[in-house]
């Protein structure tokens, strides 16, 4: 019996003999006896041609029941046409109309149409999210991105909510009274040519802001675009619904200056929803974004900064992705490399306030990538995805941000405005068509004259990431006589880079004396323009952030960098050299202890509050994870005794002060700490400025919790004093983080013995069943652990199955032992699902990498 999965070579035959006309779909929501048994009913009716004639296929369906499926008139008998995840047809003709009715379920892990109860207020909220596959969990399709076809939506709800989808509705109807009054039905009008995936239904009872864009184009005519952003009715007070929308328009003036394509899809709406599994997505008309992005207390700018970012990155992909989609998920970085891009590009070319986008794409989105590229199971940018597991995984750092930082590469190479001209082409040429790799290169080649083929052979077709280091020789005087770049990596690729020369100002600051730019090439490559210069303080390579590389220093560099990080002035200068002494400490060439030292004393100094809380999870993986055990305990209370000092000095009510506050809640351990958190949150104790607000309350408790200093009446006291689903998701991982063997079994039975948990509170229950000083408690599952495996993959959907699997792996353990096990699994287990597989080899990568980082840190 077919399973759930879908092969290439699947999706590649029937896309040869098919081609979609039109979906119509209608689906019912209204009925409680069906909301509470978990089912609504979905009825899809799809026309499509079939080169040959006579031939047989499928559509992609999970359901728990089919009612009926008929066939150009002809019923066929579900028992035997559905197979619990295919409709199976045969005897087509040139031109079909295929009607599939289905009881279909509804869901609690964020995939296919998910319902959620509000603990405030009992209101009910929907939302779809498919991609890469899950629409079929909510009407009968060809669940593959090549298959396009216009949609037509029709919903029938409660009277009380509203409904949106991708397209305007046509027309909302009152239900008569023949069993449907109380009721509403919304019919949408068609869509443009979509993919299944990029399909959308949101319907509840909705808080809505609304606006408008206007926009002149230069045939005349105007370009008016409706837009709405909405959230649960519970979280309207902290809705910021005008910063929201204000991005927005931003956005919208700058895609369409330069991409030169009008927005194609009608109106703009961005609902904000609950329990949702990803940070957003790009749903053409209908975006739709996890609701943590509306903040019901304080946050520090950087996330403000990462909502503007996600806003622009969604927007991109209303061209890159839904204009124009790829024909397989091979090519998935066709729409995420580019979106990524685009969210920090956007950040500055659209005039917002986050200047300092690219620094924190430096800092962040490219420390994701040199950790995915360092895996095992890292791939080329250009993946080879046989089915759809692999496509699910597939949406990762190489996907996202090494794909970004290639994009941002070829802009310097090529010229921003061939750069743009060449996406303006690739719009006009395959708008509302599925492309690859080639049809991008032809356009870029068109417009910028260069032979990209060899660019593309070393950039997006192989894997791993180079590390680039100086080699500096000077003479008696002090000048340079040869300074050169030495690259090392499996695959060497030509690098665009500018090598900064840093020396000390007056004031003593290190800045910038000059600056190198040239071309990588090899393994070793001569920076001519630098012989006869003064010797600087500091080489820093790959200055302005130009390629993709990991950085090494020459060793007057890094001891100048050990006394004075902090005191480089230019704040891209900075974060680099952040990220290359995190990346010397991951690949086992600086102690931990050595790392921590450098936070401790520089990163009180550090004025870019997204940098800074990089810091602060760096600094505590390195003592989690990468010190030597016997010096865990005093890495630890030097982290709390630095976080307690910084919160002290910082200014009252800034963002670096919240940010201190919260690094003490992770990091505090002994009675003044502890003492200290328990006064913040009692009232007894104060910090000048620091507002105590519900969701830092949170944080202290789960301080406590950990620590053995909160009681189950102080936690339900506090559950109760703020009975939402966030309230719910922090108790819950304050429960699961008390140190106890209880509250651990607790915990692990709660997801491992029961498939009742949304995705949200899987993952507080793992997050606190797994806090890394209470191994000894959790090693007593590593054994259990990779027993269950198989059983939970073959049992759990893919969501849940990559959540239980990544956090309940036993990194915290960090011994040979657990290692030993992690690979005498993967031996034993050669079958598995290649998507099992990847996911266990690279949690037992990242332990064999503390083990190492651990061995550098005890020497």
């Amino acid at each position: 019996m077919p399973g759930k999965n879908l092969s290439r070579d699947e999706a590649q035959q029937r896309a040869s003999i098919l081609a979609v006309d039109g979906y119509q779909v209608r689906l019912d929501v209204t009925s409680a006896p069906d909301r509470e048994a978990g089912t609504f009913r979905s009825t899809t009716t799809v026309t499509f041609r079939c080169s040959q004639p006579g031939a047989d296929t499928f559509l992609d369906l999970l359901a728990p029941a089919v009612r009926s499926v008929t066939l150009n008139g002809r019923a066929l008998d579900p028992a035997t046409a559905y197979d619990g995840a295919r409709v199976h047809v045969d005897g087509l003709a040139a031109e079909n109309v295929l009607t599939v009715e289905a009881d279909c379920a509804y869901s609690r892990t964020g995939e296919g149409l998910h319902r959620f109860v509000d603990p405030v207020d009992g209101e009910t909220y929907l939302y779809t999210h498919y991609e890469p596959a899950d629409a079929r969990r909510v009407f009968a399709n060809f669940e593959q991105p090549d298959l396009k076809a216009p949609f037509t939506f029709t919903v029938t709800a409660p009277a009380a909510w509203d409904v949106w989808s991708n397209a305007p509705h046509e027309n909302v109807t009152e239900q008569d009274a023949t069993g449907q009054d109380g009721s509403r039905t919304w019919e949408f009008a068609p869509t443009k040519p979509i993919s299944t995936y990029l399909t959308a239904v949101v319907a509840g009872p909705y808080h809505v802001a609304r606006d408008h864009y206007r926009r002149e184009l230069a045939d005349g005519t105007a370009l008016e675009i409706p837009l709405s952003a909405m959230c649960r009715r519970s979280l309207a007070p902290y809705f910021d619904a005008d910063e929201i929308l204000g991005v927005t328009k931003l956005g919208l003036d700058f895609f369409h200056e330069e991409f030169d394509y009008p927005y194609p899809f009608g109106k703009y709406d961005q609902a904000f929803v609950p329990e949702y599994n990803i940070g957003a997505m790009e749903n053409p008309g209908c975006v739709t974004f996890r609701e943590e992005f509306v903040f019901r207390s304080k946050v520090t700018d950087a996330a403000y900064e990462g909502r503007a970012n996600v806003i622009l990155h969604e927007m991109a992909h209303m061209w890159f992705g839904d204009l124009v989609t790829m024909r397989w998920w091979d090519d998935l970085w066709l729409k995420e490399s580019f979106a990524d891009f685009m969210g920090s590009y956007g950040l500055i070319g659209a005039r917002t306030r986050y200047s300092s986008a690219w620094v924190t794409f430096a800092n962040q989105r490219k420390a994701w990538a040199y950790r995915q590229d360092q895996f095992p199971t890292t791939h080329p940018i250009t993946a080879d995805i046989r089915d759809l597991e692999d496509a699910k995984l597939n949406f990762d750092g190489i996907t996202y941000a090494k794909g970004a930082s290639v994009l941002k590469q070829l802009v310097a190479y090529v010229g921003s405005e061939a750069f743009f001209e060449g996406a303006r082409r690739y719009f006009k040429r395959h708008a509302f068509g599925n492309t690859e790799l080639g049809d991008l290169l032809e356009v870029l080649e068109e417009t910028s004259g260069r032979d990209l083929k060899a660019w593309a052979a070393a950039w997006l077709q192989t894997s791993g990431v180079n590390a680039l280091t100086p080699q500096v020789t000077a003479d008696a005087e002090g000048r340079i006589t040869e300074l050169a770049v030495l690259q090392d990596g499996d695959v060497l690729r030509p690098h665009r880079i500018a090598v900064g020369l840093y020396d000390r100002d007056a004031d003593g600051a290190l800045v910038r004396t000059g600056r190198i730019e040239l071309d990588v090439t090899g393994a070793r490559t001569v920076v001519t323009e630098a012989a006869g210069l003064p010797r600087p303080a500091l080489v820093l390579l790959n200055d302005d952030d130009l390629t993709y590389c990991k950085i090494r220093f020459d060793e007057d560099s890094l001891a100048n960098l050990r006394s004075g990080l902090g005191d480089i002035r230019d704040e891209l200068a900075r974060a680099l050299a952040w990220s290359a002494v995190w990346n010397l400490t991951r690949d086992g060439l600086m102690p931990a202890r050595d790392y921590v030292a450098l936070v401790l004393r520089f990163a009180g100094q550090e004025g870019n509050i997204g940098v800074l809380q990089s810091l602060h999870a760096q600094a505590k993986t390195a003592v989690d994870l990468y010190a030597d055990p016997a010096w865990r305990g005093e890495g630890g209370r030097l982290l709390a005794d630095g976080a307690l000092r910084e919160l002290r000095e910082a200014v009252p009510a800034s963002d670096h002060q919240l940010a201190w506050a919260r690094f003490l809640a992770q990091t505090a351990g002994g009675a003044e700490h502890l003492g200290l958190v328990r006064g913040l949150l009692s009232g007894s104790a104060r910090v000048d400025g620091l507002e105590v607000d519900q969701e830092l309350r949170w944080s202290l408790w789960l301080a406590l919790a950990a620590a053995g200093q909160a009681t189950d009446e102080e936690l339900a006291a506090e559950l109760a004093a703020d009975n939402t689903a966030s309230g719910k998701r922090h108790y819950t991982q304050c429960l699961a983080a008390r140190p106890t063997a209880e509250a651990k079994a607790a915990a692990w039975s709660a997801v491992i013995d029961s498939d009742e948990l949304p995705s949200a509170l899987v993952e507080a229950n793992t997050a606190g069943f797994s806090i890394p000083f209470q191994r000894d408690l959790s090693a007593l599952y590593a054994a259990p652990y990779f027993k269950l495996l198989e059983r939970i993959w073959a049992e759990r959907t893919i969501e849940i199955a990559m959540r239980i699997v990544g956090g309940f792996f036993p990194i915290a353990q960090t011994d040979e032992q657990t290692l030993a096990e992690a690979d005498a699994w993967l031996a034993g287990h050669p079958q598995a699902a290649p998507a099992l597989r990847r996911l266990v080899l690279e949690r037992r990568d990242d332990l064999d990498r503390a083990l190492r980082a651990q061995a550098c840190d005890r020497a």
